[in-house]
């Protein structure tokens, strides 16, 4: 049951009591919006977002009446220098999540040996100009980020598509927290991600950010200045994106209420 629903500039936000009714909920409206798009288009081109706090939009999304034969799945980021059996490893991580169990159109990784990464950027960007992405699932990081773009990343106006960064610490201990590795040591330092820039350009946005840990960043990116101090906050520009909380991640702006 959907507890708040309001528009925060050009951002949609809905609040539910928990991350099984907020999944549910985002993963009912991604399908109509992807249905939609495969109706109008013939094809859809999705860009997945990897992590735990999507996991309950990705397995409501296997609940739904979506044709998945039209539909070309991208990722926006993944670890550099990491192993191809890395289970942390992003597009692995949607493999095992929603890829596999599917039968998407095609489905396209970033992962590659550190040394192919600047030949990878490049392959990806040809592949997101030929299939323009038509909607981007999008979390939210402890320090406000999208993708990997922490704050000392974020560019609003990137010239670049795709591009290496250097993960923050406070994003590294993130990858901890989730549980995606047994300590800080062990999260590489550097990963590829799409630039703000570009996700700002993909027409449809749906974006879930559930659990407590998140709760500052939430209030941030809704009631703080836009700034890449909060690359999150952004999205109250975007002028379709849609963003989806639980009760913990709302906390702070429930208490506005």
């Amino acid at each position: 049951m959907e507890i708040l629903n309001q528009k925060i500039e050009e951002l949609s936000v809905h609040v539910f009591h928990n991350r099984e009714e907020m999944g549910t909920a985002a993963a009912h409206l991604a399908a109509e919006k992807i249905n939609g798009i495969i109706k109008k288009n013939g094809m859809a081109n999705i860009i997945f977002a990897a992590a735990p706090s999507q996991n309950e939009v990705l397995s409501g999304l296997l609940k739904e009446d979506i044709d998945w034969t039209k539909v070309r799945a991208f990722h926006q980021d993944e670890y550099v220098g990491i192993e191809e059996s890395e289970p942390a490893g992003f597009g692995n991580f949607l493999r095992r999540a929603i890829y596999d169990h599917v039968p998407l159109k095609e489905s396209y990784y970033l992962l590659c040996r550190e040394e192919e990464v600047p030949d990878k950027c490049r392959e990806y960007e040809k592949l997101l100009k030929t299939y323009s992405p038509d909607l981007i699932f999008l979390g939210i990081g402890e320090n406000g980020h999208l993708a990997f773009n922490d704050p000392a990343a974020a560019d609003f106006d990137d010239p670049e598509t795709i591009k290496v960064v250097e993960l923050e610490d406070v994003c590294r201990q993130q990858q901890v927290n989730d549980g995606c590795f047994a300590c800080f040591e062990d999260v590489p330092r550097k990963a590829v991600t799409m630039t703000m820039s570009f996700i700002q350009s993909v027409p449809q946005v749906i974006c879930c950010v559930p659990a407590g840990r998140k709760a500052n960043a939430v209030k941030n990116a809704l009631y703080g200045p836009v700034s890449v101090a909060c690359p999150a906050s952004i999205l109250r520009r975007h002028p379709a994106a849609e963003l989806y909380l639980d009760a913990d991640s709302a906390s702070l702006i429930l208490e506005r209420q």
